[in-house]
């Protein structure tokens, strides 16, 4: 069959049409996705709650409480440690272990959001806490020590940095970035056996080999890097002894000297942190915890509990099933009272 030069041209000119169209509409789509992409990571990152800055605190008697309060939370154990300037009431470890960067990094368990949310109704202690309250019970748990009374000028220091961090944020209203990044839950359950290996990958050069950090010879703090277990570290009434918030933790901030959030994954970082705190530690109990039980976190590890499930659970997982089961006891209770 012949064809004029025509009907080629003509054949040739739609076939090319249609090519640079369908090669257009694509590449503008792709264009489109890449773009949502990245604007939507940089309107989260821009949206993230930032401290204010130290350098621009005046010589009045309040700065220089605002700037004792920051350094207590960054060398704490200089100040209260075993070795303390102050007393010797704490386990060595430093606030900023926990609250990283002095309690100002986005997603490190900052405090940008307590002066904000303080005086507050806790669940825990069933009463409305201060920020002292707050800080007493990091000092019991987490440093594993003594509390010093509210009056003493390192109390009203730590109670004013936190209330001069968060002097911008509406009351009521928790910024985003503050505290600790929740993570979905695993389909299973933390599995201690892959967090230790994960552990000796990724944790261990800072931690070391039993979890028992590294002491620093000539830094104001006691630890370079901190305990994760052991009868120097925190005991078990501490926030970061439930895995909720030890793995929400890890994911974002951890290894700490990589600085990034995107080395361990999700499923490592709930198996760290039930390989983590699997091991032992100073046990502590606070019997005036939880007066209601039913409010418990899905992820308490001791029970009594009203849900049904058991310790080994709420520990470790899987927790959607504890979950769904409140939610169905909610709603059950709630029909109930309904009816009455």
């Amino acid at each position: 069959m012949k064809f004029s030069k025509t009907i080629i041209w003509v054949l040739l000119l739609i076939l090319f049409t249609t090519a640079g169209y369908f090669a257009g509409r694509y590449s503008k789509k792709d264009e489109a996705i890449v773009k949502n992409t990245v604007e939507l990571k940089t309107e989260s990152s821009n949206n993230f709650w930032m401290a204010p800055d130290t350098s621009l605190l005046d010589r009045s008697e309040e700065s220089e409480l605002i700037r004792y309060g920051r350094e207590l939370i960054a060398n704490t154990s200089y100040y209260l440690g075993p070795n303390g300037t102050v007393a010797s009431i704490t386990n060595g470890m430093n606030c900023q272990n926990c609250h990283l960067d002095a309690g100002t990094k986005a997603w490190g368990n900052n405090y940008g959001g307590v002066y904000s949310m303080y005086p507050i109704f806790r669940d825990r202690s069933g009463t409305n806490e201060t920020i002292f309250k707050r800080v007493s019970d990091c000092i019991e748990r987490s440093l594993n020590g003594k509390s010093p009374d509210t009056s003493t000028r390192e109390m009203q220091a730590i109670q004013k940095y936190i209330q001069w961090l968060g002097k911008e944020v509406p009351k009521k209203t928790k910024p985003p970035g503050a505290g600790i990044k929740e993570l979905p839950f695993l389909d299973r359950a933390a599995d201690t056996t892959k967090g230790r290996i994960v552990y000796i990958e990724k944790c261990q050069r800072c931690h070391g080999v039993n979890g028992e950090g590294v002491r620093n010879p000539n830094g104001p703090s006691f630890y370079l890097y901190p305990p994760l277990w052991g009868e120097n570290s925190y005991n078990t009434g501490a926030g970061l002894f439930r895995l909720t918030r030890f793995a929400g933790y890890v994911k974002s901030n951890m290894p700490f000297d990589i600085k990034s959030d995107t080395v361990l994954s999700v499923e490592e970082a709930w198996d760290i942190a039930a390989f983590v705190n699997s091991q032992k530690r100073p046990v502590k109990k606070f019997s005036q915890d939880w007066p209601d039980i039913s409010k418990k976190p899905i992820d308490h590890p001791f029970g009594p509990f009203t849900d049904g499930f058991t310790e080994a659970q709420h520990k470790y997982g899987p927790f959607d099933p504890i979950k769904k089961r409140r939610e169905e006891l909610k709603k059950k209770n709630n029909s109930v009272a309904s009816n009455k």
